[in-house]
């Protein structure tokens, strides 16, 4: 079957993408490495000795990016939909975000640990239908919150995927809310015509805690 123009372009792209083979030469699982990478440059996320969660993980070049830096101290737990071939000194887990089970099978591998971050890459399938798509990709989102509010150590950080549109500014106040500082980031790995943002939440304080 004839690939599609789009398609095609998005291949052409892809492979002509620095990014892409900048991740090929330094051995990362994807390109989306550098954006967590500038975010922590920019935010000072990472240091030896933390507990991370990275959600939405595969393929694992977050987890990658985080194991190198926190050393062989600190522990890095990624959890996807999808399989993640396995990563030395990273604790990898299959299951659906949104289902009770693997919600509950990630607080028994933190075993009452609080972590200091929390990271969302999570995204939904993408439709092509933006009052479809938003919904569902601020869904993730507000999970990924509800469950930081649940573990984070106080004075802890949170890191979250979202696209601007509906719902967006109400998701900022309710980080506002919860931590210290947040700003929004958009990595230079980001794609240009992507609607997506990181959102940087630093300070913790609590779910509901204005200040």
């Amino acid at each position: 079957m004839a690939r599609s123009k789009s398609s095609s372009q998005w291949l052409a792209e892809h492979f002509t993408d620095e990014f892409v083979k900048r991740a090929r030469k330094e051995g990362y699982r994807s390109r989306a490495v550098y954006k967590l990478k500038e975010i922590d440059e920019r935010d000072r996320l990472l240091r030896p000795g933390m507990t991370v969660v990275d959600l939405g993980a595969a393929p694992g070049a977050w987890c990658q990016y985080v194991r190198e830096r926190l050393g062989k101290s600190g522990r890095v737990i990624g959890l996807d939909l999808l399989p993640i071939e396995p990563l030395a000194g990273v604790e990898l887990l299959q299951g659906d975000f949104t289902e009770a089970a693997t919600l509950d099978a990630l607080l028994a591998v933190l075993g009452g640990h609080r972590p200091e971050l929390v990271m969302s890459d999570m995204a939904p399938n993408i439709s092509g239908i933006d009052s479809a798509d938003q919904p569902r990709a601020m869904y993730l989102a507000e999970l990924a919150l509800e469950f930081a509010d649940r573990v984070l150590k106080p004075g802890g950080a949170f890191v979250a995927k979202v696209f601007q549109g509906r719902g967006y500014n109400e998701f900022y106040k309710a980080l506002q809310k919860r931590f210290a500082h947040v700003a929004a980031r958009k990595p230079k790995a980001s794609r240009p015509r992507s609607a997506e943002l990181y959102l940087v939440a630093t300070g913790f304080r609590g779910a509901g805690r204005g200040g």
